[in-house]
């Protein structure tokens, strides 16, 4: 262990923690229900903004706020400490304590990120070290021990800028059961008091698309998509129900739903599918008495689609293999 801390200090970096980012992370963390929850929160407030202070000073720039660590619902939801580095992807920073020598990583963390940077508090909170990087985990624990030092983690920004990543979402595995992290079940989000819309007839007109009469082959999961200030922090829902059709084509439908107290989607947010060249296939827009939008297509085996949610200038994509 001494020998691992002693090379950890050999490449951290230390940062001084900023009035402006406690006074932030104490009000995100008074917004949570119990005193654990707000722990978490204010801890990983704490570690993306000193990774944006580190950032900022590299000239690589960040969004904060497309980031679902600064999105209150988000942050509510899940353990979440990203940070949207635009056209590269989400930088999670996970948090440690001054002699931990192992760090957690939720699973709702495992995908959708392009790296994970460890960021070390003691208890004054006046500085934190950022200890390292690593591309990817897909265990919860993360021995300090194995983190690559921050001249890693730049030329890993430098090839992602060069060719981004991209996840594919398997729809052939929902079949099977087997879900890609971030998607979830319908009921488990609208169980969350602040996602439940406040339209009372969304389970008979919408959602539940007459389930009586549908087939059980029918899989269906949904994500929240994150738009930011662009929807006064309401994240949308984006529904993907698909279900198996003649000469081994399926068949896909996508839904868009307000959440919380929006009860209509702002008018004007576009809900599209691009083809595997990226060109428009399908597109729905948002008019201003909307609950919801939707597309239905049918696709291939192995073929790709992806699925992008926007608004005015901000824009979200999932990718998709049939």
């Amino acid at each position: 262990m001494n020998n691992s801390t002693y090379r950890l200090d050999d490449f951290a970096l230390t940062l001084p923690i900023t009035q402006m980012a406690r006074i932030t992370a104490q009000q995100f963390a008074n917004q949570q229900p119990n005193s654990e929850k707000a722990e978490q929160v204010r801890l990983n407030t704490l570690a993306v903004w000193v990774v944006n202070d580190y950032l900022q000073m590299m000239d690589i720039p960040t969004n904060l706020q497309a980031s679902d660590s600064w999105n209150p619902i988000m942050r509510l939801c899940g353990n979440v400490a990203d940070l949207e580095i635009p056209s590269i992807g989400r930088l999670e920073c996970r948090p440690v304590h001054l002699h931990q020598r192992i760090c957690s990583i939720p699973p709702e963390t495992w995908e959708e990120r392009m790296g994970y940077l460890v960021v070390q508090f003691d208890e004054s909170l006046e500085e934190a070290k950022l200890l390292g990087f690593i591309p990817s985990v897909a265990t919860e624990t993360l021995p300090l021990s194995q983190l690559q030092p921050l001249e890693a983690f730049i030329d890993h920004l430098w090839q992602l800028r060069q060719s981004p990543l991209t996840s594919l979402v398997n729809l052939s595995q929902w079949f099977a059961g087997i879900f890609d992290t971030g998607w979830q079940t319908i009921e488990s989000l609208w169980n969350v008091p602040e996602l439940r819309p406040n339209y009372a007839f969304r389970s008979t007109e919408t959602l539940e698309l007459n389930a009586l009469n549908r087939p059980e082959s029918i899989t269906k999961r949904a994500k929240l998509i994150d738009l930011g200030i662009q929807i006064l922090n309401q994240p949308v829902m984006l529904i993907v129900e698909i279900s198996p059709e003649k000469d081994q084509q399926t068949s896909i439908h996508l839904q868009l739903h307000a959440t919380g107290n929006q009860i209509y989607l702002p008018a004007g947010v576009h809900l599209t599918v691009l083809d595997s060249s990226g060109a428009v296939f399908l597109d729905a827009q948002s008019r201003r008495s909307d609950n919801y939008i939707q597309l239905q297509f049918r696709g291939e085996p192995t073929e790709q689609f992806s699925v992008k949610v926007a608004l005015d200038n901000t824009s979200i994509t999932e990718h998709f293999r049939i």
